[in-house]
């Protein structure tokens, strides 16, 4: 007779026979074949996977708290001892995801970080992984991911994206929400192919609350995938180093070098000393010696290189070193011994290099100063009684300043605005940060140590990494001089393209309503520097050899060329290694995508700040400037924050506009009326989401007057059509 198994029976079977688990295999187990039974059958089935006993999928059902024998996985970057792991991508247990432990053939395919695989599972026991997996195939190419709000309903839910710009939601099945509440921050990917409609997803992260005080950071350091998790083994290795002996280096604790950050660095990595010689000056420029730390091919450097920066956030840093290097055994903190690559330059009168040399040795930091320290010592108010040591660096840098007049590097103005927290998170304030003479006086400094590291390593005949910037394409310069000459102003044409030009242009702006419009311009319009085993020059700095020397806390590329330095100059056996070396290209393409990939995160986080800090003020009226046009609206940045907002073109007067891709200008069809980059806007903010960095604006007034309405049109009426030409509307003061 047939009889209906309970529920912990179905459990059992499901255990015992893993590979058996669809509806019709359970009810042949158990002899039912009768309607009836086969409805409870099902109903049962139900219950198990509602209360997360089971789990279904493809009509078949298994253990929710454990693994498929085949599954999908995601291959996981290799361990310390180049261990390939992988993750499932549908756990829905209540505990971590499994480990498991890739079993490759010599047959099978390379497999790399990201890659999807479909894999027979084997449980093991083991101290670092549950399982072990054997490759079946691979699947392909990572699907779509988004990072977005989930908003739950009766059947799953739906995912609001956080990315500005983009309005598409994606639904989530009631088996695919990995538990994710209703409001919460998650990160979905793509779930089976696309489809007429919103398209699926399946939920592989949950973030916890969006608007929480820190989220901010957090959700573009996720969204850009940027590693902020020190493995166990990274950790383990850098608390086992130990600070350097003087042994074989040259000792320069005599010399009063000093390090000159902002008051919150949170390393010190750079410090400087000159002293008058003749006519001219002597300027040495000590670096920590982080090559000493992160030996080429160690867990260090693989991690290094995998992060390839440090990136900044105002309120945390994720950085390329643990902190125990980073933050002590290589910042070079006052009144202690540290190792360091430092570089000893001659200048002429003229602030001319005429000679450098580059020594390994060990040196005691004099002082640990700020800026305005440092500016107050200049202005005759010091703080210490230790600041005699900072006239002779600005002697050093008023000669230093002459040669890069000469030189006419790229001499952009665009104040910097920082975002002062709260201890709890919030924005306290915007504020243009203060720029003294002491940061060109470092920054001048650091440009000259740049250029000695390349053009020792190019005497040297030895490989290493250029900072490259290639001067801006014809096309970017034809859009360039239309906003020069919409704005009152011209650039040159038909002449080879100098930085001089274009500082001449920035120096007509100068003062005007124009400034900061020009200056953003002139940015745009340069090239994406990058870094290149070959030298290629650097346009923006007027320089034939570049490459970057002076931060290698932070940047992998300066590691790099600390290790060429020690390579060429014999120094010991943790200079460049083979691989350094055969991968040198790739070095490159990494670290420049890791840059671009750290900037992105940083300007999303201040939009979404900005957002958070006018979002209590949505009704209020701004002043601001149309810094770009575009077919679906104005982009306004506003005076008080610099805050970007856009003015959908719906909302842009009462008439149709033409889009002028040449001019980068809107034209009214019914008054002529053109706007276009640069002219002074009313603006009042219609909206601010922090969790996407959106502003909404609509337009009042432009130039001081109101938007003209247009002709009125009657039941037959045409509306006025002016003749088609380009005048701007402007003033000048």
């Amino acid at each position: 007779m047939e009889q209906l198994p309970s529920k912990a029976q179905i459990l059992q079977w499901i255990s015992e026979n893993p590979t058996q688990t669809a509806k019709r295999d359970i009810a042949r187990a158990f002899g039912i074949k009768g309607g009836a039974l086969r409805i409870e059958l099902k109903r049962l089935l139900k219950e198990l996977e509602e209360d997360g006993a089971l789990a279904k999928k493809r009509r078949v059902y298994r253990d929710a708290a454990t693994l498929a024998p085949v599954s999908v996985l995601e291959v996981l970057a290799p361990d310390d001892n180049g261990d390939l792991f992988a993750k499932p991508l549908e756990w829905t247990g209540e505990g971590a995801e499994p480990r498991i432990q890739l079993i490759l053939k010599k047959s099978d395919p390379a497999l790399g970080k990201g890659d999807r695989i479909l894999a027979r599972l084997t449980e093991v026991v083991a101290e670092d992984h549950s399982h072990e997996g054997r490759l079946i195939r691979r699947i392909g190419a990572n699907p779509l991911r988004v990072l977005g709000v989930f908003r739950a309903g009766s059947e799953g839910g739906r995912i609001v994206p956080i990315d500005k710009g983009s309005d598409k939601e994606w639904i989530v099945m009631s088996d695919m929400t990995m538990g994710a509440k209703d409001g919460e921050l998650v990160e979905a990917e793509q779930a089976g192919p696309k489809r007429m409609g919103l398209p699926r997803a399946r939920i592989v992260s949950r973030l916890g609350d969006p608007t929480a005080p820190r989220a901010i950071s957090l959700i573009a350091i996720h969204q850009h995938g940027i590693p902020d998790h020190f493995p166990d083994a990274v950790i383990a290795e850098a608390k086992a180093a130990k600070p350097a002996s003087p042994k074989g280096r040259e000792d320069l604790r005599d010399l009063a070098l000093v390090t000159i950050d902002p008051p919150d660095a949170r390393d010190h990595d750079d410090a400087v000393f000159a002293e008058a010689d003749g006519d001219g000056h002597v300027v040495w420029v000590a670096i920590a010696d982080v090559a000493h730390y992160v030996r080429p091919g160690s867990g260090l450097d693989r991690e290094a290189r995998r992060r390839g920066n440090s990136s900044y956030f105002p309120d945390r840093v994720v950085p390329m070193l643990p902190d125990v290097l980073s933050g002590d055994l290589c910042s070079l903190h006052e009144g202690v011994d540290r190792p360091c690559i430092a570089v000893r330059m001659k200048l002429d009168a003229d602030g001319n290099k005429v000679s450098h040399r580059f020594v390994r040795g060990i040196m005691r930091s004099a002082a640990s100063l700020t800026y305005a320290e440092v500016q107050d010592a200049r202005d005759g108010k010091p703080s210490r009684a230790d600041m005699a040591i900072v006239a002779p660096l600005y002697a050093a840098y008023e000669a230093a300043k002459q040669a890069r007049e000469r030189r006419q590097p790229l001499e952009l103005d665009l104040p910097e605005r920082k975002i002062e927290l709260s201890d709890e998170g919030a924005v306290t304030s915007v504020a243009f940060r203060e720029r003294f003479d002491a940061h060109k006086l470092i920054e001048e400094f650091m440009i000259l140590a740049n250029v000695a590291a390349a053009e020792e390593l190019t005497r040297l005949k030895r490989p290493l990494l250029f900072r490259v910037h290639e001067e801006p394409s014809p096309e970017k310069m034809d859009a360039l001089r239309e906003v020069a000459e919409a704005s009152g102003f011209t650039l040159a044409k038909g002449q080879v393209l100098k930085t001089a030009h274009l500082n001449r242009l920035l120096n007509q702006a100068q003062d005007t309503d124009f400034d900061e419009l020009i200056n953003i311009t002139t940015l745009r319009s340069m090239t994406q520097a990058y870094y290149h085993p070959e030298n290629f020059g650097h346009f923006g700095l007027s320089l034939r050899s570049y490459a970057h020397f002076t931060s290698p806390i932070r940047r992998y590329s300066d590691l790099i060329v600390h290790r060429a330095l020690i390579a060429g100059h014999g120094w010991g056996d943790d200079g460049l290694s083979p691989f350094d070396v055969e991968h040198l290209g790739d070095t490159a393409k990494q670290i420049s995508d890791t840059e671009r990939r750290s900037m992105l995160a940083e300007r999303d986080t201040n939009d979404r700040y900005l957002a958070a800090w006018l979002s209590d003020r949505v009704g209020a009226e701004f002043t601001g400037r149309v810094s770009g046009v575009q077919r679906f609206g104005l982009f306004v940045k506003l005076d008080e924050t610099g805050a970007d907002g856009l003015i959908p073109i719906r909302s842009v007067g009462r008439e149709f506009f033409h889009f002028d891709p040449d001019t980068q200008t809107l034209m009214g069809a019914d008054t002529g009326t053109i706007i276009g980059p640069g002219q002074r806007v009313l603006v009042r903010l219609t909206e601010a989401v922090p969790v996407t960095g959106g502003l909404m604006l609509e337009l009042l007034e432009i130039e001081g007057g109101k938007m003209p309405r247009g002709p009125q049109r009657g039941r037959r009426g045409k509306p006025f059509k002016p003749e088609r030409k380009k005048r701007i509307i402007r003033r000048r003061h």
